[in-house]
């Protein structure tokens, strides 16, 4: 296994457990919103310290495993994700905010894995992302947007929003960016359903 392969497989597992949030929303939601905020405040002060050599034992190893080669200052992935999520929870309805954060965990997470993995085909539209990759994000989105939604319709709009948010050559801001343009999408087709 490759040292990239080895980064990115460590990166999207900690992408994958932004997952869990809708789950512990439905149960708190101003718990959950809390612990996001909070988390997203935490983890930015220890990545502070550690740009300044404090070294927080367990995170400061997860984030040194976990940096890509672009990442040689602020790690913001973890800060964007966390922000993606709690920005879903705030602006969207519940099953929409769901799909929006599923699409973020699982969708985003994993077209990098299978990209990486599988990819092969790279048209130049994709802005070297592979059609593999963005095959697997269409699938997981369509499928967890299905067991929240139950609306095939509902389901291929979601992952046709995830898929383009998540082709764009955003970097680390595509956690931002797929939850709210997913969620956007499903709002607007919600209201005129």
């Amino acid at each position: 296994m490759t040292p990239v392969l080895k980064t990115e497989i460590i990166r999207k597992s900690l992408h994958v457990l932004i997952g869990f949030s809708p789950l512990l929303a439905s149960i708190d939601r101003p718990l959950t919103i809390a612990l996001l905020t909070f988390g997203v405040a935490f983890y930015a002060v220890m990545e502070i310290l550690r740009l300044n050599g404090v070294r927080i034992p367990l995170l400061s190893l997860i984030t040194e495993k976990a940096m890509r080669e672009r990442d040689r200052g602020f790690v913001k992935g973890p800060v964007t994700l966390g922000i993606g999520a709690l920005a879903s929870l705030l602006l969207f309805s519940p099953p929409i905010a769901h799909i929006a954060i599923y699409a973020l965990a699982f969708g985003d997470g994993l077209s990098s894995l299978v990209g990486r993995l599988f990819g092969r085909l790279r048209p130049h539209f994709l802005s070297e992302k592979s059609v593999e990759g963005s095959s697997a994000c269409f699938a997981a989105v369509f499928l967890a947007a299905l067991l929240v939604s139950r609306s095939v319709w509902m389901s291929l709009l979601a992952a046709a929003a995830a898929t383009i948010a998540e082709a764009l050559p955003l970097k680390d801001w595509d956690n931002l960016v797929i939850p709210l343009v997913t969620g956007a999408v499903l709002s607007l087709y919600s209201f005129y359903v």
